[in-house]
């Protein structure tokens, strides 16, 4: 249990996800001198940590950057973002909260029994495009962590025929906004431990969190089990991602581009001689036998 942690182990979970998120930040170019920022707050762990993290980092490394929290009040029912507003007041961000009714017409749309999540998380992202055109931010930051990564990665490869899972960033189709993830690299037990224990107010989802059977539900199970024969499955998956070999897959637009890559990325390594060669004699043979080429 988190409860029972020591305080040492506290201070050492923030601590390497604070590096793993700055690293992230660096090694991707997320943050620039002048950058507003609009940092989606759902009520959920995952990002009150990284608006946790991401002001951290502002401070410690006296970013010229402004972050603006922005939550969506989708009505969904028992909906009550008290919590949520009183906390942020607490803390003294800039924050907006958004109300539109997206779950009428999530539940209007779609059968009974179907998964919300795609046309929900589409109607959202809409709405916080709108929102950050109109607060004058350039970047709009989500908190998808590593596990998200794995799981988008799984459901690609399993259900839609394609390798593909979640960019530490993306420009926007109409090229307004640069989409960022600062805690792509970052666990998700990590996350939830240091969500307890700074006593965030987690605000449930009674949407998508009460659909059963989900396919991402059976990616989480299918990685949980394969973890308890390898228990840095994820971590090895995910560096996977980053170490691609496109000479090894059979794609040919990604083979071409790679043979036309500049010479400085990843340079073939020169083929070393082999002096000393196996003679290669057959123990039986059929037939005519070949002749040895000197």
């Amino acid at each position: 249990m988190v409860g029972t942690v020591k305080p040492t182990d506290r201070k050492r979970t923030e601590s390497r996800l604070f590096h793993r998120l700055r690293k992230t930040v660096t090694r991707w170019g997320l943050l620039a001198p002048g950058d507003r920022v609009l940092v989606a707050i759902s009520g959920g762990k995952d990002s009150y940590v990284m608006l946790h993290l991401l002001h951290a980092l502002r401070r410690r490394l006296a970013l010229d950057v402004d972050l603006v929290a922005v939550h969506l009040d989708q009505v969904q029912p028992g909906y009550d973002g008290t919590p949520l507003r009183a906390w942020l007041e607490a803390q003294g961000y800039a924050f907006e909260i958004l109300r539109e009714d997206t779950y009428a017409v999530v539940t209007e749309k779609l059968a009974e029994g179907a998964t919300y999540c795609s046309l929900c998380s589409r109607l959202r992202r809409g709405i916080l495009y709108t929102a950050a055109e109109r607060l004058g931010c350039n970047r709009i930051a989500l908190g998808h962590h590593r596990n998200d990564a794995l799981e988008t990665f799984l459901l690609n490869l399993f259900y839609a025929g394609k390798l593909q899972a979640m960019p530490a960033s993306f420009t926007t189709d109409d090229g307004r906004f640069e989409v960022i993830r600062p805690l792509i690299d970052c666990d998700e037990p990590s996350i939830a431990a240091l969500a307890e224990w700074e006593g965030f107010p987690i605000l449930p989802c009674n949407l998508c969190g009460s659909q059963e059977g989900l396919k991402r539900e059976r990616m989480t199970a299918l990685l949980d089990q394969l973890e308890q024969e390898h228990p840095h499955l994820r971590a090895v998956m995910m560096n996977a991602l980053g170490n691609i070999r496109p000479t090894h897959m059979l794609d040919p637009d990604v083979l071409a581009a790679w043979r036309a890559r500049p010479d400085d990325i990843r340079p073939d390594p020169k083929p070393e001689a082999r002096p000393h060669h196996a003679a290669a004699e057959p123990v039986a043979s059929g037939g005519r036998r070949l002749p040895v080429v000197p």
